[in-house]
């Protein structure tokens, strides 16, 4: 595995709840992906990373968080997703965000990303300026929760019903596999210096299951030729009086406590791993 990164800079990216990041700039079925990106992450990667005109790429844009920002932004910006449910989302969020002014334009497009070669336009090879995305940590997330005369459901908290071709249902192997023909291909369409920003966390299956995710992007990036830039962490919780203040569900605080029942030393999930990396300048 290769030498990790130092983390070299703290985005203070959740400072409001996501609600509050969505409210009025995202159609309400967006809440229905079950892993989106917060808003304001994706908008401080690409302030950082672009400057306006550039193009965006999102290889795995669910309901478009990365397009849509891009646009707000004054940046072009390219989705693809395997998913027509969400595809249809992310264009209704396109959508939204050019009737509010944005100066910005994006294109959706509904695919099987490890393709990606065959479903971009011809003009976004060697044109993209970063991309941008989060894979999928496994079948379903925590989700939404609510109430019903039968007690306490969960809701929106899974990806497609196992799909062909959905990385969510791909285990550990097929989902890497699956992630190092993207990146693959999406080198193939940055430009020269282009960034690839990718946002992940550990994940913690099973009691003896603990899967570094970061550091196993990590590698698969750099097998494809990206060179690694920073390590960053984006918070998923509050800053308030100098103490974190977590946004965890009612289920994320219940598998925490049930995990440290078995005497297992897990906590509150309270920021995301950035990993930034970048292609060559040679063309």
């Amino acid at each position: 595995m290769s030498e990790p990164m130092p983390v070299t800079s703290l985005w203070l990216t959740c400072q409001q709840p996501s609600r509050d990041q969505r409210r009025g700039r995202y159609v309400p079925q967006s809440s229905t992906h079950p892993g989106k990106m917060l808003p304001h992450l994706a908008a401080h990667a690409i302030a950082s990373y672009t400057a306006p005109g550039d193009l965006v790429l999102d290889p795995m844009c669910g309901s478009g968080t990365t397009l849509v920002e891009a646009m707000h932004l004054g940046r072009d910006a390219l989705g693809v997703d395997i998913e027509p449910r969400f595809t249809a989302l992310a264009a209704a969020n396109v959508a939204l965000a050019a009737s509010q002014g944005a100066t910005g334009a994006a294109r959706v497009i509904t695919g099987d990303a490890t393709r990606l070669l065959d479903l971009a336009p011809a003009s976004a090879v060697g044109e993209v300026g970063l991309l941008l995305t989060s894979p999928p940590y496994g079948r379903f997330t925590h989700g939404l929760v609510r109430t019903t005369g039968a007690g306490v459901r969960k809701r929106a908290h899974r990806y497609g019903d196992g799909e062909r071709g959905n990385l969510a249902y791909a285990g550990w192997s097929g989902l890497l596999g699956g992630f190092a023909a993207i990146l693959s291909a999406s080198y193939q369409l940055l430009r020269p210096g282009g960034t690839v920003v990718l946002t992940c966390r550990p994940v913690r299956r099973l009691p003896d299951d603990f899967i570094d995710l970061p550091g196993e992007l990590l590698t698969v990036a750099q097998s494809v030729g990206l060179t690694p830039v920073q390590r960053c962490a984006a918070l998923l919780a509050a800053v308030r009086d100098g103490q974190i203040v977590h946004r965890a569900s009612m289920f994320g605080l219940m598998a925490v406590r049930k995990s440290r029942a078995q005497g297992l030393p897990v906590h509150l999930v309270a920021h995301e791993d950035v990993l930034v990396l970048r292609r060559g300048q040679k063309s």
